[in-house]
């Protein structure tokens, strides 16, 4: 719930070009050149201009640039150098302009198609990034030699992994990275991407190997640290995660992820420290809406109800629907003993959702609290049809039907109820006994 994924940096670099420039043109014959051989006139000046680019002096670059294409519109060279110079100038809209028209001017242009890829998908277009990166691992990168070809291969991984609001196809992505690591050695954002495309897929123990690797790599890296944890909870191997958690935590203090990790670790252990750490964590991040439900929780747990409830009221407050908050404030408030309160919301969770099993449970509890034992059992009828009985719900048909006088209906739930509780329940079960002698059953 609170791990979160950063898009890697291949995609964010700035300028967001696939080369530095001191890689490309002038030096390096791959780079794209006019359909014609370029006169001697010709190279000395895009030279100057790259010359310039070196330098980081834009301005003089775009001075010779310009002119350059206004006269010569289809130079595939000096359209990427320009390109390159909006792209560095963070003229976002120009840049891609330019890179297209370099593609046209040379649809061979490695670096163009690669630039443009980049930049787009730098700019969330990850649909019209997607065909240019994967041109430019079709395209020869010549003396840019493969590691450039990789740069194309991990950008489409990153492209093509799931994340929040698009599928992706995890298996795609790992066949990009693979790819990917034909050309050039692995790097710790490639572990920690295999990391996330294996639990993606499932592949637990690969995810963990990776994970794992990652650590042995870099025992700072927070994202692995994380990642590892989440799988340890997982499996339920809540001491590990912990184990994992603190000594990242000591170099990484006030990371709430984390934080809010190590906090359920904790809470899964019964460990005290977990409430005190959630209290901290909220106070550093009163608005983030999954702390505040996780202190809820962890105060519920606690048995202090007023104090959860009042954190579920606030969270109530921005989403007045939300069954699952309605559900924990309608619990908090039958443990204090407010079943009329707490019957209205569970009717209102009933009346929103017929197939909520807790919505449920909590409205039939609360009619028997309230003597209204006819909504009682509608109540337990419509959970029947999503949950099992229990020995509490065996317990509320009995006594339901005995308030309204189905004698022989609540002779049966009562020793229903005996054979389930087995001796967990002593009140209810010497209550039970009592009504079965009254009832002569």
């Amino acid at each position: 719930m609170f791990r979160t994924v950063v898009f890697s940096s291949l995609l964010a670099m700035l300028p967001c070009a696939a080369v530095s420039h001191a890689q490309s043109s002038s030096s390096n014959p791959t780079v794209a050149t006019a359909p014609a051989e370029p006169s001697a006139s010709a190279s000395q000046q895009l030279d100057a201009a790259e010359a310039a680019i070196a330098k980081s002096d834009w301005k003089a670059a775009e001075s010779i640039l310009k002119p350059w294409i206004e006269a010569h519109p289809n130079d595939a060279r000096a359209l990427f150098d320009a390109g390159y110079v909006a792209d560095a100038e963070n003229q976002t809209e120009q840049a891609v302009a330019l890179y297209r028209r370099a593609t046209q001017a040379d649809p061979k242009s490695f670096e163009a198609h690669l630039s443009l890829g980049l930049l787009l998908a730098r700019e969330g277009k990850l649909d019209e990034a997607r065909p240019e990166l994967a041109l430019a691992t079709t395209l020869d990168p010549g003396s840019a030699g493969p590691a450039l070809k990789a740069r194309a291969w991990r950008a489409l991984a990153q492209i093509d992994k799931p994340r929040p609001g698009h599928p992706g196809d995890a298996s795609e992505a790992s066949n990009d990275l693979l790819e990917a690591l034909k050309l050039s050695p692995e790097t710790e954002e490639d572990t920690l991407l295999a990391a996330t495309l294996a639990e993606e897929a499932g592949q637990n123990d690969a995810a963990e190997a990776a994970y794992r690797r990652a650590l042995a790599r870099n025992p700072g890296s927070e994202e692995a640290s994380s990642g590892l944890a989440h799988l340890l909870m997982g499996k339920k191997q809540y001491a590990e995660a912990e184990a994992v958690l603190k000594p990242a935590l000591a170099r990484s203090p006030d990371d709430p992820s984390m934080t809010a990790q190590l906090v359920l670790a904790l809470a899964e252990q019964d460990d005290p420290q977990a409430l005190p750490l959630a209290e901290k964590l909220h106070q550093a991040h009163p608005q983030d809406a999954g702390i505040t439900r996780m202190l809820a929780d962890l105060l519920y747990e606690s048995h202090n109800y007023a104090a959860s409830d009042q954190l579920y009221s606030t969270l109530l407050a921005a989403n007045p629907d939300d069954e699952k908050l309605l559900v924990a404030h309608g619990q908090n408030l039958v443990e204090e003993r407010q079943f009329g309160q707490a019957f209205a919301v569970f009717k209102k969770v009933t009346e929103r959702d017929p197939a909520n099993a807790d919505g449920w449970s909590g409205l039939a509890f609360t009619a028997s609290k309230i003597e209204q034992p006819s909504i009682a059992l509608h109540a337990l009828t419509m959970r029947s049809k999503f949950l099992p009985e229990n020995a509490s719900t065996y317990f509320l048909w009995a006594t339901s039907y005995d308030r309204l006088h189905q004698k022989a209906e609540a002779a049966v739930y009562y020793h229903h109820f005996l054979e389930s509780a087995a001796g967990k329940y002593p009140d209810q079960e010497w209550q039970a006994r009592q009504r079965l002698q009254v009832l002569g059953k």
